[in-house]
Order: structure tokens, then sequence, then C-alpha cells
């Protein structure tokens, strides 16, 4: 009888393959080193004290202990993780990777093995190795199919959209429709410039979710922002049916009828929005910002002053609030207004700087001495190193007749000025003045030049040098020359021609400084400027007309302490 003929065995498949290879690793690696019971409790024990030692952070002796752990076990995957996972936290990626690779062999089903190595590539941005331990991740652990929603990110990661969109589709079908998903679809379908079916797919997410309002306000914001503007407001009104007073729907809102031209519209929308303490105080000031960014115009000017308003009464202890109405006052011309609402935005906050700048520049706009003096000396309580406050505080004191304090924080403040020489040129200018005033005229002069050597046609610094010289008769050449050039840029500017002719008086050209004056005067009804005019006159000896002018000027205020005896006297006295 012919023995039966044994079954030709059949091919392995390559998993079949790659397992029995495994295998026989392992049980070579088993036939090297047969572990004792002592040598697995050593392991063990090491194993233990480098855990702690991890968890301490101290990762040199955690290593240390693991690696003694793994010399005695190399076959533990456990080890082999933590190991992995030490070389992670301590910035050694290349043992990391290598350690984490011998763990997914040890114990191929252990899906944290998986997750770890798949960190490592990551953090070294090997998306493509990341993206296939996943891949082999979902494919070899059962119940792993969650993990497809990491693939889906780490394609994305890559921008590799259609894999990414592929795989939210098997995680789709494994799980059913999930509005995480349906949202990440709808993000790739934006990038792939297919907005129906990112559109489509905001429909399905708010079909499923009929009472989250955050699906519909998106998917109105979508149309709205790809020129859907019908569609975009069928959307928000939805929105608005679900939550009538919800304030993004009327941003919204105000943002589509905008778009197409309905302004009084807009603003209702808009309005109803700032009226909603829903709506943050971050996005209304950020909004408020656009409006700055478009004033002065007349026809936004209202409409944000109305909405800083709303702002303030709604959210009526923010300091934001009060700083935002105080920009948009100022650029309206509200300086009074928008000073009362920086000093109240200080009340809440008095840490930003900038406000505390503001206050102070009005007060100087304002001619508010008293004012300036308190708020820039509050301040520099506060920023003690900001040279701008000390001008301020400098040029409070000269306008307050006390020369000397204000020579004091003029000189402090210019010390903190020496890297912005145009800051530095205003410092100079001002102690020009200031020196003058103390009747310490090199120091004066030494400023003014110093002012005019930064900018030679400084206006302030070359009309009061100029004048300063021309009370003193000293240098009236170079006065001259500072008045005249003033002159020739602002013909019409009756102070510069006031100065101009007290110039060419000092220097006996009396012809000339009465053509100056009269022109002067053709603007001006100023008691100084018509005084002078007086004096030209006496000195022509045209005195009938001269005591005339004087007696004008004494009308009209601002003449020297010498004008009663000019007129008394009919006489001129210098």
């Amino acid at each position: 009888m012919r023995e039966a003929k044994p079954n030709k065995p059949g091919k392995l498949s390559r998993k079949e393959r790659k397992e029995l290879a495994r295998r026989a690793e392992l049980e070579e690696a088993s036939q090297q080193r047969q572990l004792s019971d002592r040598d697995r409790g050593m392991s063990e024990s090491f194993f233990v004290d480098g855990v702690k030692y991890v968890l301490l952070e101290d990762y040199n002796k955690a290593l240390e202990r693991l690696l003694k752990a793994y010399a005695l076990n190399p076959t533990n995957a456990a080890i082999s993780y933590k190991i992995a996972e030490t070389n992670l936290l301590s910035g050694n990626l290349k043992d990391a990777t290598n350690f984490a690779q011998a763990a997914v062999k040890l114990e191929p089903k252990n899906a944290y093995y998986y997750l770890l190595l798949a960190q490592i590539y990551a953090s070294q941005k090997q998306y493509d190795q990341a993206t296939k331990v996943y891949a082999q991740l979902i494919q070899d652990v059962p119940d792993s199919g969650y993990y497809l929603f990491n693939l889906a990110d780490l394609y994305l990661a890559q921008g590799k959209l259609t894999e990414a969109l592929a795989t939210l589709e098997r995680a789709e079908k494994q799980f059913g429709a999930l509005d995480e998903v349906s949202f990440k679809k709808q993000q790739i379908y934006l990038k792939q410039n297919n907005l129906d079916k990112a559109l489509q797919e905001g429909e399905v997410l708010i079909k499923a979710n009929p009472d989250e309002i955050r699906y519909v306000l998106a998917q109105a914001e979508m149309y709205a922002a790809n020129n859907r503007l019908p569609d975009a407001l069928r959307v928000a009104q939805q929105a608005l049916r679900t939550d009538p007073e919800n304030p993004q729907a009327h941003m919204i809102m105000a943002d589509v009828y905008r778009q197409q031209g309905n302004a009084a519209e807009s603003e209702k929308q808009i309005k109803l929005a700032f009226e909603s303490p829903g709506l943050d105080i971050d996005d209304k000031v950020r909004v408020l910002v656009d409006f700055i960014k478009q004033l002065p115009n007349p026809k936004l000017e209202q409409t944000a002053l109305d909405l800083a308003a709303i702002t303030i009464r709604v959210h009526p202890k923010d300091a934001k609030a009060y700083s935002v109405a105080g920009d948009i006052q100022t650029l309206a011309n509200r300086k009074k207004d928008a000073r009362d609402n920086y000093l109240q935005a200080i009340k809440y906050d008095n840490s930003r700087y900038q406000i505390w700048q503001q206050v102070v520049l009005i007060d100087a706009e304002l001619n508010q001495t008293d004012s300036l003096l308190t708020h820039s000396e509050r301040a520099l309580e506060l920023f003690p190193n900001q040279a701008p406050l000390w001008f301020y505080n400098g040029v409070g004191y000269m306008l307050k007749k006390q020369p000397t304090k204000g020579v004091k924080s003029l000189e402090y403040g210019r010390k903190l000025a020496t890297d912005n020489p145009e800051l530095l040129a205003q410092f100079d200018t001002q102690l020009g003045d200031a020196y003058h005033e103390l009747k310490d005229y090199k120091k004066s002069d030494a400023a003014y030049e110093a002012a005019l050597t930064f900018d030679a046609n400084n206006a302030q610094a070359l009309n009061n040098y100029s004048y300063f010289l021309s009370i003193r008769g000293e240098k009236l050449d170079r006065a001259k020359e500072m008045a005249g050039k003033l002159v020739k840029q602002f013909p019409e500017n009756d102070t510069y021609l006031d100065t101009y002719a007290w110039v060419l008086y000092k220097q006996k050209d009396y012809a000339g400084a009465r053509q100056s004056l009269e022109k002067a005067l053709q603007t001006s009804k100023d008691g100084t400027v018509i005084e002078h005019y007086g004096d030209v006159l006496y000195q022509l000896g045209e005195k009938d007309k001269a005591h005339a002018e004087w007696l004008r000027a004494k009308k009209n205020g601002g003449t020297s302490e010498l004008i009663d005896r000019k007129i008394k006297d009919k006489k001129l006295y210098e």
C-alpha cells in the first residue's frame, strides 16, 4: 500500500511571516539569557526605582536604573517603553526612537507603545514615520479605530488633505456621523476651495444639531465670507429664532447689511450686538478700533461715539471701555470728554502709560495748567523714567510762571531723552524759554542753538530766540536772520511778522518795521502788536497816530506795563 503523499504547505501571508520572525527573535533572546528569579527580582527593583526618578524628573538617575533593569531583562517591553519615554523627556530622541521601536516589537498589541513611538517621530517632525506608526496601530491592535482621528490630524499637519479626508470618512463609516468629523471635513473642503461641499457639511451639522447655535453661526459666517449674502441673512435669522439676543448673529447681520450698502440697518444690528453683555469687551474694542482707523469721517463719527457710549454703559467697570471711548472722542475733537474717559480708565487700571500721556497731552492742548501739573506729577509717580512726562511737567511749571521748577523738570527729562533727538530738541526749545525767564541768557542762547542744530527750521526756537535777542538788543544780525527765515516760510503769520518788525525796530529800521507790522495787523488785533506799531509810528514822527494806536492797544489788552505812561504823556518809553 502506497503511503499517502503529505499535503504541500500553503504560502504564508506577510503578516504570518512577520509574526513567525518576531517569535523567533524572542525565542533567540530567551535562549541567549535564561532569566533567574534573582535577576528578575533585581530587574523589577531597578525598574521601580527608575519609574520613581522619572516622576521626580531626575532623568539621569532614572535612565541609570532603567538601563540596569534592561541589561538584566532586555525582553521586557515595559522597560524599553519606559526608557524610550525617559529619553524623550530628556531630549535624547535617537535613543527614544530605538527603545520605542523595541517596545512595539516586543508587544505589538499594546497601543500605548505605538502612541509613544508616533509621538517621538512627530516631535522630530518625521510625520511620515508617525503616520506609518498610526496606520500600523490601527491595523494590528484590536479596537483601535479611534486613532483614525489622530491619523487624520497627522495628515492635516502635513497638508495631505485628500488622505485626511479619506481617513475621516473611514472614521465616519466606523463610528457613524460625528460633529467632530463633519467639522474637520468642512475645514478640509474650505482649504480645497470646495465651498459647496463645505457648506453641505455645515448643513449636515445644523440638521443633526438643530439646537446647537454655534453651527448655525459658523454656517452664516461662511456664507457671509463668501459673498452669499442672502443665505448668510437667512441662516443668521435662523440663529436669532433660537436665541433672539445672540450678539454674534446681530454682528453677522450688521456685516451683511454693510456689504449690501444698507448703512441704517447695519448700524441698528451692530448696536443691538453691542447692547449685549454676551459680546466680549475685547470683541467690542476690536470693532471700535476698526472705526478709529477710519476716523475722522463725518459719516462714521456719530456711530462710533454711540457704540463707545454703549460699551461704557454695558461694561461700566472695564478700563478698556473708557480708553477706547477716549480715543474716539479725541479724534472727534471732543477733548474734554476724551480726557474724562481717560481718567475713568485710569481709575480702573492706572498701569497704561499711553493713557496717562493722552491725559497730559490734552491738558496741555486745553491750556489747563493746574490739571497738567496735577496729572503729570501723578503719572511721574508711576512712570519716572518717561521723558515726555517730564517735558509736560516742565511746560506746566513754565505756564504757571515757575521757571525754576520748570528748568528742574526739563533738565531731568532731557537726560532721559538722549536717544530721541526730536524730543531732545523740544526740551532744548523749552529750556531756551525757561532760562530766558530766569535771565540766564548764556544758557538760554545755548539751549536754542542746540535745538536749531537738530532742526534749523524749528519755528518756536527761531521766533522766541530772535524775539528775546531783540528785547535784549543783542546779536541783532543773528536775530534778523532767524526772524527773516520764519517770515519767508510763513509770510502771513502775524506773530512772526511782529517778531521780525521788532528786530528791525531795534536795528532802527523803522520803515521796514512799519511795513511788517502793517501786514501783521491785517490779521491780528493783539495789543502787543498794536503797541509795537504805535512805537514805530512815534519813531517815525507820527506822534498823534502813535497815541491813537496806544489807546487801541490798551483797549485790546496784552500790552506792556509802560502803556499807561505812553498814553498819559504821549511819549515813547522803552
